[in-house]
């Protein structure tokens, strides 16, 4: 048999065509073929999906593309700080810690 893959909204639907079979006395195997899938389809989908509406199915995919924007921020970012770090050496030498460590960085006034 041929495999076919069904959005998440078809999925709910037959779910629900489902459990209006097995409310009105059919046994799981019929409902199922009367919908056109398997068992192991169904109990796949009762694990995945059982208790969602469309709001909460909608909401997983929501999360996903606001954690993808995120990254991608936190990317530039950390890009731009490279940047920088990389801009800043390039301008201040090097000395060794010694030398530093004999005088304040800054003129002290008194």
């Amino acid at each position: 048999m041929a495999r076919k893959r069904s959005s998440d909204e078809d999925c709910l639907r037959l779910l629900r065509e489902i459990e209006v079979h097995l409310a009105g006395g059919s046994d799981v195997g019929t409902a199922c073929r009367a919908v056109g899938i398997s068992d192991a389809t169904y109990y796949t989908w009762r694990k995945k999906f059982g208790g969602m509406g469309r709001p909460q199915l909608a909401e997983p995919k929501t999360l996903q593309r606001e954690n993808q924007r995120l990254k991608r921020i936190v990317a530039d970012l950390e890009l731009d700080k490279r940047i920088l770090k990389e801009s800043l050496d390039s301008f201040n030498p090097h000395f060794p810690d010694e030398a530093l460590s004999c005088c304040p960085p800054w003129p002290i006034q008194i």
